[in-house]
């Protein structure tokens, strides 16, 4: 996990408290560490709404001398994740992530980070957590949008571009490729062994249903209406769930670990490739900025992933991105509210059903004709 991520600001806990308690956890997991101490604990103001980060750093001494590492913890939110809970396992999202990375890891589908082991007694740090090896390099950020400033923009060549994309496709496309049937049957939702797109939209409708509370969103049930009767009949595999280029990181414009996978779910994997263009058609158009040099174009984009997984989209991939801002529209009436409760928007602005989201969704159904 990289230190260059950017989140929307939130309070933070203290970060001697942390300390203190994450030195007590690190010394207990590693009890062949002798005189290990946890420090340089860093809490940033712009930590996620989705998942509370924290940096730290751990020395301890060996018999070839003293060893310094840098670590991460992500921590449950207070109110958990804020995707949908595909299966009763499933409920604690920090969990799911570790699980699921675990199992990537097995397969060598992809990179992830080095993993320590879960642990989910909450006397801990309050909640429950993972912590996983600080890998370094870079990631496109979200504020500002990697579109208009940063290494893409700044230090990248048209082909340091290109290569960076087609790499980041070719990883998540071999994600797809893991027999899921082998070990992930924990994150099956069906009644059956046979889950698929209608135990997904399902899913969301409830979700979407019981965050709303009873407040009106009509472009959403617009949306799931749309999608419930247009359903393509689609093969299941692993999804990464939240697949762009801002949850890699990368080394010399190659991923060096791909992170952030509490969205994770069993179903047509054209829902990736979907958020795959969603995010870049909100990074470029959405934000008026122009196509860097060398960022391949949605169409070759969705060409290389066809290529890589042997699956073809067609004329299918406005279902999928439709679906991917349907996806991005429900979390965000989670994250409106925590935003809301946060002090961090007006309750009056009604963030969680009126924001960028829900308008892009709006567009693209009018597109679509929907």
């Amino acid at each position: 996990m990289s230190e260059t991520e950017a989140h929307p600001g939130k309070a933070v806990r203290d970060p001697e408290t942390y300390r203190a308690n994450l030195d007590a956890w690190m010394q207990r997991s590693h009890p062949d560490r002798a005189n290990l101490r946890v420090h340089d604990v860093d809490m940033p103001t712009a930590t996620g709404f989705s998942n509370e980060t924290v940096f730290f750093s751990a020395t301890w001494r060996e018999s070839s001398g003293e060893r310094s590492a840098r670590f991460v913890a992500r921590i449950e939110p207070e109110d958990g994740g804020i995707f949908p809970v595909q299966t009763p396992v499933c409920e604690v999202s920090v969990e799911v992530q570790h699980r699921l990375m675990s199992a990537v890891a097995a397969t060598g589908a992809a990179p992830v980070p080095p993993l320590l082991p879960y642990e989910g007694d909450r006397s801990v740090l309050g909640r429950p957590f993972f912590v996983m090896e600080f890998v370094s390099g870079v990631i496109p950020a979200d504020v500002p949008r990697y579109s208009q400033a940063g290494f893409l923009v700044d230090e990248a060549t048209p082909a340091d571009r290109e290569g960076l994309v087609l790499d980041g496709i070719e990883k998540m496309a071999a994600l797809h490729g893991i027999d899921w049937r082998a070990g992930l049957g924990w994150l099956d939702p069906s009644p059956d062994g046979r889950p698929g797109m209608a135990h997904q939209l399902q899913l969301y409708r409830d979700y979407v249903e019981g965050e709303l509370a009873g407040r009106e969103h009509p472009v959403m049930m617009r949306t799931l209406d749309w999608l419930d009767t247009r359903a393509p009949n689609a093969e299941t595999a692993l999804s990464w769930g939240d697949a762009r280029l801002g949850n890699m990181i990368w080394q010399d414009y190659r991923c060096a670990a791909v992170v952030d996978w509490e969205a994770a779910a069993l179903c047509p994997p054209e829902a990736d490739i979907g958020w795959w263009v969603m995010f870049d058609r909100m990074s470029f158009d959405d934000f008026e900025a122009p196509r860097l040099e060398g960022f391949p174009t949605r169409e070759q984009m969705v060409a290389h992933w066809e290529s890589c997984t042997g699956r073809k989209v067609g004329a299918d991939i406005d279902y999928w991105e439709i679906y991917a801002i349907m996806r991005f529209c429900a979390i965000f009436i989670k994250l409106g509210d925590r935003m809301t409760r946060a002090g961090l928007v007006p309750k009056e602005a009604n963030m969680s059903v009126d924001n960028m989201v829900t308008q892009a969704l709006a567009r693209r159904l009018d597109a679509a004709g929907a």
